[in-house]
C-alpha cells in the first residue's frame, strides 16, 4: 500500500503541543498506521504575514480510508484540537492539509490531491523531502528535488527539533 502524506501547521498557543496531539490523534485511530514523521520547522507565515510564525511537519500514514474519509476524519481532529475558522490563511491552533494520497490525482469540489500550492511552499517541501526523499509529485511527475529546485519560495525554513522530541 503506498503511503499518504499530511501536512500540519500551528501558530497559536503551545505549537509543539498541538503538533503533538494531533500525531497522537492520529495514531491512537484505529483506522490509521502513522508510519513516519519529519523534524519541526518554524516558518514564516504565508499568505496573510501579520501574525506569529508557524510550526510545520509532515506526517506519512497508511490506511484503508478513502480520501474523503480521511479529510472527514482531520476536519474532526482539527476542531477536537481547538481550530476555529477565521480567514484565509489566517492563524491557527492546527492545520492538516491531505499533500499527497497514494500516487492519485484527485479532483473533487471538497479535496484536491495533490495540494494544489505544495510545490509553492518551501515549508511543506523540506519536511516532505525528509521523510519521502524519493517523492513524486503525481500530476507533475517530478521528484522532490526537481520540486524544491524550482520553488520560487524565499521564506526562512529553520529545523527546531526532531520530531521524535514531540513524543519522547
Amino acid at each position: 500500500m503506498m503511503c499518504i502524506y499530511l501536512g500540519l501547521g500551528t501558530n497559536q498557543n503551545n505549537r509543539e503541543v498541538n503538533l503533538s496531539r494531533c500525531v497522537n490523534q492520529l495514531s491512537d485511530n484505529s483506522d490509521i498506521k502513522v508510519v513516519g514523521f519529519s523534524s519541526v520547522y518554524e516558518t514564516e507565515p504565508y499568505g496573510y504575514t501579520d501574525q506569529p510564525r508557524f510550526l510545520n511537519m509532515v506526517v506519512e500514514l497508511k490506511t484503508q480510508l478513502t480520501p474523503l474519509e480521511l479529510l472527514s476524519l482531520m476536519q474532526n481532529i482539527e476542531k477536537k484540537l481547538g481550530r476555529k475558522k477565521t480567514f484565509h490563511w489566517g492563524p491557527r491552533a492546527i492545520d492538516i492539509d491531505i499533500l499527497s494520497y497514494r500516487n492519485r490525482v484527485i479532483n473533487h469540489p471538497d479535496l484536491t490531491v495533490p495540494h494544489k500550492q505544495m510545490h509553492l511552499r518551501k515549508f511543506v517541501l523540506i519536511p516532505l523531502k525528509e521523510v519521502a526523499g524519493n517523492f513524486i509529485h503525481s500530476e507533475s511527475q517530478k521528484n522532490i528535488n526537481q520540486l524544491l529546485s524550482e520553488c520560487r519560495d524565499k521564506s526562512q525554513v529553520t529545523l527546531i527539533m526532531n520530531g521524535n522530541s514531540l513524543f519522547s
